[in-house]
């Protein structure tokens, strides 16, 4: 266990009070479940998420007065409670060392250090993490996410009666009775055979509303070609006359308002972090794509139903946010050549499948996305912006949230190019330029 955790948080973690804790003592702990705290000093929700975490660490390791160091004789100690076996590691963003000294002095948990700057980023990445505070939990064995939205553990099981709080399977958080707009009643056992989209969403949200129109559209069109296909409502809205409100605009089915509970396990079983997303699962229950929201408004003609992921996309208005959750290798071409756009996601496909399924194996999100970008205003806006120049073809990987960038300005763009042009930059050998 002891080096998973080493390669993903380093040797050395501090405590509140400035001490050092080696990392490889958790596993001296028996520590099997690591919460991954990224917030920043200057937010007011991480202060008062910092407050509520610090009472739920302390109820269920049974020691909210003690500091989170290994102690004496930790490695001797005998088996933890199942629930003492959690540690928690704060991931910041602050800029400012001493805003974030005053920030973790008082935490009982612990935190990597200020100057791990380059690793709090790399976790930040790996983990898509978009908005803050947000708590995701791993298995500390394997690394694989147990939980994605933790914020929601800490609302809905304060006690911690449902540790570990593992993933359990689609069918299993959905079950009960779903509703019509017209007020009637389904088990959730007539989905049994069909895609299905879980639809996270609400009235307030004008991005939602837009998302909506469309997606009535295509659902029609899904049902009138013969797919088995239902979907979900999953509301946010802020009261049950708005969910009836919006909800009367939807020909789909929803989880009833009032059963908040099932509500907010189905959020936490996808990590959902905004809205409005679009879950499209397969019939068995598995994940086909988080990114459903893109696909509908990619492909209003429903062709691609169900939308299994691409290896690489072309960029677009609306997938263009994707550039967002993490580095982007982006290959501009120059789409006034007749199929030069096609040509260049063909050459692109072989390597980024490669580590697609590389990283699946592993049950981790690949720590990649692919584009191919052509010629209009989206991509001059990208350009403009991460000031590239205006070559064609022109080989990057872009890094927002680092506001880095790689550039491989050469005549032509091979196979062997590319994948040396991955493999350099997933082994840290590229030097960044600043965006």
């Amino acid at each position: 266990m002891s080096g998973f955790l080493e390669e993903l948080l380093g040797e050395k973690l501090v405590t509140g009070g400035g001490e050092e804790v080696d990392v490889h003592s958790l596993a001296a702990r028996g520590i099997s479940l690591l919460g991954l705290y990224f917030g920043c000093s200057l937010s007011a929700p991480c202060a008062q998420l910092s407050a509520s975490l610090a009472a739920f660490y302390g109820r269920l390791r049974g020691d909210a007065a003690a500091g989170p160091g290994p102690g004496p004789g930790a490695g001797a100690s005998a088996e933890p409670e199942p629930r003492r076996r959690l540690e928690i590691v704060f991931v910041s963003s602050d800029q400012d060392q001493r805003q974030w000294q005053d920030f973790v002095r008082d935490m009982p948990w612990l935190a990597l250090p200020y100057k791990e700057k380059h690793r709090k980023l790399k976790l930040w990445n790996k983990y898509r993490i978009s908005n803050i505070p947000s708590l995701i939990f791993l298995d500390a064995t394997s690394g694989k996410v147990v939980c994605r939205n933790g914020l929601l553990v800490i609302r809905d099981d304060p006690e911690g009666l449902e540790f570990p709080w593992g993933p359990k399977p689609f069918r299993e958080v959905i079950a009960g009775s779903l509703l019509r707009n017209n007020g009637q009643s389904l088990e959730s056992s007539s989905l049994e055979g069909s895609h299905v989209g879980v639809y996270f969403s609400a009235h307030w949200c004008p991005p939602c509303r837009s998302l909506t129109r469309v997606l009535v559209e295509s659902y029609r069109k899904i049902k009138e070609a013969g797919q088995k296909f239902e979907i979900i409502f999953v509301s946010a809205d802020r009261s049950e006359d708005s969910f009836k409100q919006y909800f009367s605009e939807m020909p789909w089915l929803a989880v009833p308002y009032t059963d908040e509970g099932r509500r907010s396990r189905l959020n936490r079983l996808y990590g959902i972090q905004g809205i409005p997303t679009l879950i499209v699962l397969d019939p068995q229950g598995e994940v086909i794509t988080r990114q459903g929201r893109v696909e509908v408004l990619n492909d209003e003609e429903c062709r691609g139903f169900p939308w299994h992921p691409k290896p690489v996309l072309e960029l677009s208005d609306s997938n263009a946010v994707q550039l967002n959750e993490g580095p982007c290798l982006v290959l501009f071409v120059d789409s006034e050549d007749d199929g030069e756009s096609e040509a260049a996601k063909q050459l692109i496909q072989p390597i980024a499948e490669k580590i697609i399924a590389k990283y699946k194996a592993k049950d981790e999100e690949a720590p990649l996305l692919f584009f191919v970008a052509g010629e209009d205003d989206m991509t001059d806006s990208l350009r403009d912006y991460t000031n590239l120049p205006e070559a064609a073809p022109l080989l990057t990987i872009l890094d927002m949230s680092a506001r880095a960038k790689y550039v491989m300005d050469v005549e032509e763009i091979t196979p062997a190019i590319v994948e040396a042009f991955v493999n350099d930059f997933l082994a840290e050998k590229l030097k960044p330029e600043p965006i």
